[in-house]
């Protein structure tokens, strides 16, 4: 439905904005794969549908990804046995750091996980050239409408 939004501007009214929800919300051609959270939304276009659930899966699990490799990711002893004064060291320099102390390797948790994604997806781009793979993926997808 579109509408059009006037100002006053003295005597008149004059249109100043025009919203059409059709034009707004509408996709593109292609597969679009939508996900709605609280406080917002993701949307990822022209995906191949075989791999919605899979781009969905990895979506959903994005931030216990970023979570579990932050933690991953924080600066650690290279090696696990250290000296009494390496260990003071080491809790002097991250009481020093704070929250800081995980940003000093350089890595943003968000781009590895985007990485993971990523390579995800062309990992299993791969796997469905394998005409065996492909028909298996294809079995698993008929079982799970039949689920549903």
């Amino acid at each position: 439905m579109k509408k059009i939004y006037y100002e006053k501007k003295g005597k008149r009214y004059v249109p100043v904005a025009e919203y059409d929800s059709d034009y707004l919300d509408s996709f593109p051609k292609g597969s679009t794969l939508v996900m709605c959270y609280p406080g917002g939304q993701s949307r990822r276009y022209n995906i191949d549908p075989n791999y919605a659930a899979l781009i969905a899966a990895a979506r959903v699990a994005e931030d216990a990804m970023m979570q579990a490799m932050q933690k991953a990711s924080e600066l650690k002893p290279k090696q696990t046995p250290i000296t009494e004064r390496q260990r003071r060291a080491w809790a002097n320099l991250a009481k020093e750091f704070g929250d800081e102390l995980c940003t000093l390797n350089g890595a943003a948790s968000y781009d590895i996980a985007q990485a993971g994604i990523k390579a995800l997806q062309e990992e299993a781009d791969k796997l469905l050239t394998n005409p065996a793979v492909k028909k298996a993926y294809e079995h698993f997808l008929l079982v799970a409408e039949l689920t549903k």
